[in-house]
């Protein structure tokens, strides 16, 4: 079975993912904005969602950190839970 390990950071609009991510284009440090920023109690932790395994996520994010980049942030990911920006850090 897949696993990964990833990053995230959530917010309520598409809007606001959309300006964070025109931060992070531009080097901002994920882990600070996540912790800044995200609505999800992970962004206490920078956003670090630990490991997990493929399908525990919700099937939109789950799609992203499966099929997405590494190390490349990926997003706004729309969810019921809100608008995710996505950094997948290891997955095997």
């Amino acid at each position: 079975m897949s696993i990964a390990s990833a990053c995230h950071i959530l917010v309520k609009t598409k809007a606001e993912a959309d300006s964070l991510k025109l931060k992070l284009d531009k080097k901002a440090d994920f882990h600070k904005l996540a912790k800044q920023y995200s609505i999800c109690p992970s962004g206490k932790k920078g956003g670090d969602l630990g490991e997990f395994r493929k399908g525990d996520m919700v099937p939109a994010f789950d799609k992203a950190v499966f099929n997405g980049p590494l190390y490349k942030v990926q997003g706004p990911i729309k969810t019921q839970f809100g608008f995710h920006l996505i950094k997948v850090l290891y997955r095997s």
